[in-house]
């Protein structure tokens, strides 16, 4: 069952619909849901599919060969082949896919040149959807998407697939309560693959135990796989990957806690970024030009997956390699499984006032949205456009929210922003004072969100 991806679906067919040659590059990292991404845009529609595999430049280009001409039968060389497909696409649209184009290329360097020279010469006088896909994030962006290689000005698009918001993750386990289910995003994360090891049938404790900490399972040695299909020194990332998990956000303090040089330390995050593991955050009313300043703003991993593995698994796996599964669970991480989920719970309150803010449930258009912080206090969520703003606190706590948390809340807001209209959101998971409640009732700026859906 395909899930989710609407507005990429929306995309693809935008393209597919075109009366004109499109070439499209589309890439994210591994199991993002790029290959049933491409089956679900393909389906129903004259197209050729090709996964290319790890192989000689020879066996490729017999393999794609029998794909297009039947068993047995291959081209001479690539420029028969991309002429052929050229005929094909003369009178009708046809979708071309090469899945994983980074393999092609390992074999035959010359490849995208062969393309941009046929594609000049001759595909984009078709109906053609040529789509290229890869799951190599930095052979994908230097050396298909640069300027200085022989495919940059031929693409019509380029999207890089990311993980599945919360609404769409969740589809998933229909039979998991909200609680349940944001547990598993905060584990998770949107990557399809990562969902799919979980059993919406058992708990989350069942869950863990089974797809996560058992040795030999997929998701026990994904880390590492990926690590080491990306990166060169693998061991450094899994360092600097470690310190941010627990705590250390800002560039010195990885420099201090890793001893790898700022220099250095500033490249191995780039690579990170770019790989969709970590991600840099500034306050959300920051300027721009703070934002060139590289000892400026903090580092988190933007990857949950990543973050609950170096939290919880990564640590702990001597005692997994013994087997002793239950016991990591049971004292390693249950006890601490609230304080990492509520970092995560933030992620998904933007995530749903963003969509009430496209849906224009709000009194005005806010246009920023995200965390905010200095030196001495932090919001929570801070939305604004011009002098509008939202503001939110969001706790993930197993007490309900009192109203010392919304009279903090205006306290901070009133000291540290210029505002001419303002909306309070507070989000609980175990719901709210009745004094809270009688205040939101009051007041049309102070709204209250369960884990269930918005009350009042």
């Amino acid at each position: 069952m395909f899930i989710g991806r609407k507005k990429e679906i929306d995309y693809f067919e935008g393209i597919y619909q075109s009366n004109k040659a499109e070439f499209i590059t589309l890439y994210g990292r591994r199991r993002i849901g790029k290959t049933e991404l491409l089956k679900q845009v393909s389906k129903g529609r004259k197209h050729i599919f090709y996964s290319a595999k790890e192989c000689t430049d020879y066996e490729q280009l017999s393999s794609i060969s029998e794909k297009i001409l039947g068993k047995g039968k291959r081209f001479e060389h690539w420029e028969a082949l991309f002429e052929h497909i050229g005929q094909e696409g003369q009178s009708e649209s046809l979708i071309v896919i090469l899945d994983e184009f980074p393999y092609m290329v390992k074999g035959n360097s010359s490849l995208p040149s062969i393309i941009q020279n046929t594609w000049d010469h001759m595909l984009k006088d078709t109906k053609i959807k040529l789509i290229i896909c890869g799951s190599s994030m930095s052979f994908i962006e230097k050396e298909i998407l640069s300027e200085k290689m022989p495919l940059y000005g031929r693409m019509s698009g380029v999207y890089k697939l990311d993980e599945l918001e919360y609404d769409d993750a969740r589809k998933f386990f229909p039979k998991y309560d909200e609680i349940n289910a944001i547990t598993v995003y905060s584990i998770l994360g949107g990557v399809p693959h990562y969902l799919l090891q979980f059993d919406a049938n058992i708990g989350i404790k069942a869950n863990v135990c089974n797809a996560i900490l058992n040795k030999g399972r997929i998701l026990y040695n994904e880390v590492d796989f990926l690590l080491k299909q990306e990166m060169r020194e693998p061991q450094v990332y899994y360092t600097i990957i470690e310190k941010i998990a627990f705590g250390a956000t800002k560039l010195n303090e990885i420099h201090t806690k890793t001893q790898i040089s700022t220099n250095k330390l500033a490249v191995y995050l780039k690579n990170l970024i770019e790989l969709g593991i970590v991600c840099k955050e500034y306050p959300i009313t920051e300027k721009i030009k703070t934002k060139v300043n590289l000892h400026s703003g903090i580092y988190k991993l933007s990857s949950h997956y990543f973050e609950f593995y170096f939290r919880f698994v990564f640590s702990n796996i001597s005692d997994l390699e013994e087997g002793l599964i239950e016991d990591v669970y049971d004292y390693d991480i249950e006890p601490y499984l609230n304080t990492y989920i509520g970092h995560n719970y933030e992620k998904i309150c933007i995530s749903k006032l963003k969509k009430k803010i496209r849906s224009s449930h709000e009194p005005y258009r806010i246009k920023h949205i995200g965390r905010w912080w200095n030196k001495q206090e932090e919001i929570d969520i801070v939305g604004f456009e011009n002098a509008n703003f939202i503001v939110a606190e969001c706790k993930w706590r197993n007490q309900k929210l009192t109203m010392n948390v919304l009279d903090n809340l205006i306290q901070k807001v009133e000291k540290n922003l210029n505002y001419n209209q303002i909306h309070y959101y507070l989000f609980s998971k175990s719901g709210f004072a009745d004094t809270v409640i009688k205040r939101a009732k009051e007041d049309k700026l102070i709204h209250i969100v369960e884990v269930l859906g918005e009350k009042y």
